[in-house]
């Protein structure tokens, strides 16, 4: 069986132009949308963006982190995909969350709360979902909840989504290893598809890869300065991940300008299932 996968971190439904100066506080707390010779930055809802750009792109299955818990459903129907989706960080007091999002998304940014989302689409050769997990991947202590979500589809690929802590590399590499271990044991022989955004490059954190390749099996890392990551177990690369190129998540604007939706480069590969024996 062969299936295509994307992996997008969406940056809260945020906009991210290459030029920096187009951050400015006029943006952030008035919303004036700031212009330079290419690109815009924006403050606004974004979804009709990023449902663009993922209905736009071919994949069967598309792992997403920093995803407005909100826009679960409404991506999912936007794409003719089945979602999955696993609350991760700053979701208590939802509604109000909700409202200030609204009224400012700029200005509360990841403050609305974030969700691991995982898309399988209809039709696609992976089947239906048929199981749904979660588990918290964070131990007492930690700044920010970290969760892992678990899906099973009709065809009998495993997959798990991780967004990793961040800013701390010892603390992400033992998130890592953690929740690979645990989706290793829970697909057992069974083709397993484990990524997201690790927060992990695997250059200067070398440890937390050789042990994914190591004790778990997992194919090798997107690159060693990238964060995010499309590994396999039972798995062969047709095509191995490779990022986006920043230009082509690029959207028209009505003056002509880009918008560019979030911080991150969509990660694509292709994979095929191979004999676990």
């Amino acid at each position: 069986m062969q299936f295509r996968a994307l992996a997008w971190n969406l940056f809260h439904g945020r906009d991210k132009p290459p030029d920096p100066t187009l951050f400015t506080w006029r943006s952030r707390l008035l919303r004036i949308t700031e212009r330079n010779e290419t690109h815009v930055q924006v403050n606004r809802n974004l979804f009709e963006e990023f449902a663009a750009v993922l209905n736009g792109a071919e994949w069967d299955v598309a792992l997403l982190q920093e995803t407005r818990p909100r826009w679960a459903d409404p991506l999912a129907r936007a794409c003719d995909a089945d979602p999955h989706r696993v609350l991760t960080s700053r979701n208590s007091l939802a509604p109000l969350r909700t409202f200030l999002a609204w009224l400012n998304p700029d200005l509360i940014a990841s403050g609305e709360g974030g969700s691991n989302l995982t898309l399988v689409r209809h039709g696609s050769p992976l089947g239906p979902i048929e199981e749904r997990r979660e588990m918290q991947i964070t131990t007492d202590g930690a700044p920010e909840r970290r969760a892992m979500a678990m899906t099973r589809t009709e065809a009998g690929l495993h997959i798990a989504i991780l967004h990793a802590s961040n800013d701390d590399p010892p603390r992400a590499a033992e998130e890592v290893v953690r929740a690979a271990e645990t989706a290793v044991a829970w697909a057992g022989a069974n083709p397993l598809l484990f990524g997201g955004d690790l927060n992990l490059r695997p250059g200067p954190n070398p440890y937390a890869f050789d042990q994914l390749r190591d004790r778990f099996g997992l194919l090798p890392p997107t690159g060693p300065d990238r964060i995010d990551h499309l590994l396999g177990r039972n798995l062969g690369a047709i095509q191995p991940p490779s990022p986006w190129a920043p230009e082509r998540r690029d959207l028209p604007t009505a003056d002509g300008l880009a918008l560019r939706p979030s911080d991150h480069d969509p990660l694509a590969a292709t994979f095929t299932t191979t004999d676990a024996s």
